[in-house]
């Protein structure tokens, strides 16, 4: 089932508290909003890929060892690249107060003891 547009932002918003507050654990969980997908190196990466294949099939059948070995670096370092991952819009962490993190923590307590309220009536 699909989140809402106002349940995705409040989990975008508690990603970003995550990283901020333990980017160690963060990082550890492998969900990173600050990085994402190049898809340029994804193709770069796949036609190296295909190159270091094509290499290497030339290789055997040829039966050089060493384009055979070269054909498979290429592939391997296609395959690097390839799932590289890039900064989004550069690395400026910005510096926040205190208070915005208190706030928003608030703003979740505040609703959680609203619901909470809710249930109990």
């Amino acid at each position: 089932m699909p989140l809402s547009e106002h349940e995705q932002k409040l989990l975008e918003q508690l990603e970003k508290q995550l990283h901020e507050d333990d980017p160690k654990f963060a990082n550890s969980m492998g969900s990173d909003p600050i990085r994402s997908w190049s898809t340029r190196h994804i193709v770069i990466g796949v036609l190296g890929t295909i190159a270091g294949i094509l290499l290497l099939l030339v290789g055997v059948s040829l039966q050089n060892i060493f384009l055979g070995v070269l054909g498979f670096i290429v592939m391997g370092a296609g395959v690097y690249f390839a799932t590289l991952r890039r900064a989004a819009g550069g690395k400026s962490k910005s510096a926040k107060s205190g208070k915005s993190k208190n706030s928003f923590m608030s703003n979740l307590e505040e609703r959680w003891d609203e619901r909470r309220r809710g249930e109990e009536s």
